[in-house]
Formats: structure tokens, C-alpha cells, sequence
């Protein structure tokens, strides 16, 4: 069996290494390892041009969702029979692939998840149901999050932090989409999948550890530093809507309650020129539209 590792990452190369080193590591072995550069600028190319067992694709930073469209497209190129996806942060122990191996069989398993754990404790974004008619509520339906889940269990999203994808899967729906940049391309991507008549499949026994982020910074300070990230976030949420939404209330006003509240707080926060400043306001309604009418070009 041909199982592909792709690991995509952007200046944090201490995280990459210990992350290669946990690929290496496993019980079963995986055959390859791809590693997605994303225009790193903090000797991480020095680095990985010193490894030996790596394949290595530089490009410009096109995001998350263009690193993995780039890292699945070459797996499934060399002939992949699974490709197991990651960001440069989680790390997985030993056994999770045998884990996940574990659980390979079953037919129509398209995609197998790892369970997350951020010091110690059980972390995850995955849910077992999508919402596509009601728009006051989340898209996300029956975290696990709020579970406790101890068999492996059916469930309809997962993120990009270790999902296992069976090649069938990219035959039949093909790639990430790219042009999201950041935020809802593992989203997009497990709900094509499960449109596509394919399970993904929650193995709780396949452990794979995730970095805590630290800062130190005060409220205003992250959020001015995560800012451009909420136009991402606004865009591919309200295009998710939009796009997969089942009734016009979903295609609309889900994507605008959203852009609603970050406006206010915009509106709250300008007059102090810290978190937002009054030029943030048209960004975020530019943000709501191109997700209505479906441009996802690099927002500016």
C-alpha cells in the first residue's frame, strides 16, 4: 500500500521538524513524505535542503488551501493509494497510522480522522452533522466537542490536521479548492466528499498531538494581528453558505448575521484605533460579497 504523507507548512520550522520527526517515527511506516514550502522565509528551504527521505515542493505562500491543493495533487500523481494530510503543528504518535489502518477497510470510508489532543486534552473542531437549511443557526451540527467518544464513530467534518484520504475520494471530487486561501477548505472539502456518497470516519484510538498557541499579547494586539484573517474568515464562510445553502435564507442572511457582528465590534473598536480602524469596514462587507458571488481571488 502506497501512503503518502503531506505536510504543508509557513515559517515554523522547529514545529516541522518535530513534526517530520513523529512521520518517521510511526510503527508503520509511511512510503513518502512531501513536504509543501510555502514560501518560508525563516530557514526553513536551508533546513529541508539538508534531509535526506523528503520530497520537497517550494512555491509562494498561497495559503493552507493551496499548499494541500499542490501536496494532494503530487501524492495522487505518484500513485497514492492514501494520502495523509497535516499541518506543520499536529504531531502524531507512533501508532496512529497503524490506527488508521486499522479502520481502511470499511468501503466507503473516504476519509479517516485522528483524534487531537492539545496538552493532553481532547481537541476538536469535528462534527457528526451540516446544517443547510437553517440560517440562525451554525453550519456545524453535533460537535463532538461536546461527546465523549471512546469506538470510532461516523461523522461529517473534519480539519486538515491528519485526515487519511482514500485515492477514490480525490478521483471522484478532486482537489482542495485553493482559492479559499485560508479558513473552510477542509469544510468544503469534507462536504464534497460526503455529497460524494463517502463516510469520514472518527478513529478516537489513532492520537495525534496538536501545539498549543501562546501569546502574550493583549486583546487588541491579537486581534490586530489576526484582522486580515477574519476577511478570510468572513469570505469562505458566507461563500460555504452560499454555495452548498439549501434555501435563500441560508445562501444570504447566515453569511451577513456573520459579517454583521464584526462590523459592530469594528464600529466599537475604530474610535480607539486598536483591534479595527474605520477603513476595516468596507473590507469586511467587500469580504460578505465576494462570498455571495463566489470570487475568491487573494483578498487584498
Amino acid at each position: 500500500m502506497n501512503i503518502t504523507a503531506v505536510v504543508v507548512t509557513y515559517n515554523r520550522l522547529e514545529l516541522l521538524k518535530r513534526n517530520i520527526r513523529c512521520l518517521k517515527s510511526q510503527t508503520h511506516a509511511v512510503s513518502s513524505i512531501v513536504v509543501v514550502n510555502n514560501g518560508s522565509t525563516d530557514g526553513t528551504a536551508e533546513w529541508l535542503a539538508t534531509q535526506s527521505g523528503l520530497t520537497i515542493i517550494a512555491q509562494p505562500n498561497v495559503g493552507g488551501s493551496g499548499g494541500f491543493h499542490t501536496g494532494i495533487r503530487h501524492a495522487f500523481r505518484s500513485g497514492a493509494d492514501w494520502i495523509w494530510c497535516m499541518d506543520d503543528d499536529v504531531f502524531p504518535r507512533a501508532e496512529c497510522l497503524k490506527e488508521l489502518l486499522a479502520e481502511s477497510g470499511r468501503s466507503k470510508a473516504g476519509i479517516l480522522a485522528p483524534r487531537r489532543l492539545m496538552e493532553g486534552q481532547v481537541f476538536t473542531h469535528d462534527f457528526r452533522e451540516y446544517n443547510l437549511t437553517n440560517p440562525f443557526a451554525s453550519m456545524y451540527r453535533q460537535k463532538l466537542s461536546k461527546e465523549t467518544v471512546s469506538a470510532p464513530v461516523d461523522i461529517k467534518g473534519t480539519a486538515f490536521e491528519g485526515p487519511f484520504i482514500r485515492r477514490e475520494v480525490v478521483e471522484k471530487i478532486g482537489l482542495p479548492n485553493k482559492d479559499l486561501f485560508i479558513f473552510c477548505d477542509d469544510t468544503d472539502y469534507c462536504l464534497r466528499a460526503v455529497l460524494a456518497g463517502y463516510s469520514i470516519r472518527y478513529v478516537p484510538a489513532a492520537l495525534m498531538d496538536k501545539q498549543k498557541f501562546f501569546s502574550d499579547d493583549s486583546w487588541n494586539e491579537r486581534n490586530r494581528k489576526k484582522k486580515w484573517k477574519r476577511f478570510y474568515q468572513i469570505r469562505n464562510s458566507t461563500y460555504l453558505s452560499h454555495h452548498y445553502g439549501r434555501n435563500w435564507g441560508v445562501k444570504y442572511l447566515r453569511g451577513f448575521y456573520g459579517v454583521a457582528g464584526y462590523i459592530l465590534t469594528a464600529l466599537v473598536c475604530a474610535p480607539f484605533g486598536k483591534a479595527y480602524e474605520w477603513s476595516d469596514i468596507p473590507k469586511l462587507w467587500k469580504a460578505y460579497q465576494e462570498g455571495i458571488n463566489e470570487k475568491l481571488g487573494i483578498i487584498k
